[in-house]
């Protein structure tokens, strides 16, 4: 299961699609699959390396949420 994931978030961030979009969609698919250590540090790569995206703003509440548990 963990390398169809793996495998799915590499095809995610090699696509020619938004790649902050893509990294905030899998850190909320490793938030629903119960993988906080995962989901943590994609939004941490989010507000690191794309400070100016809205998803930033979104990534760092969902941080905050997830050190409350």
């Amino acid at each position: 299961m963990r390398r169809f994931l793996a495998a799915c978030l590499l095809l995610l961030l090699a696509g020619c699609g938004d790649k902050v979009k893509d990294l905030y969609d899998t850190a909320q698919l490793e938030e629903k699959q119960f993988n906080k250590p995962h989901a943590t540090e994609l939004y941490r790569q989010i507000v690191e390396q794309y400070p100016n995206s809205p998803y930033a703003s979104q990534a760092k509440n969902r941080l905050a949420e997830l050190e409350k548990r």
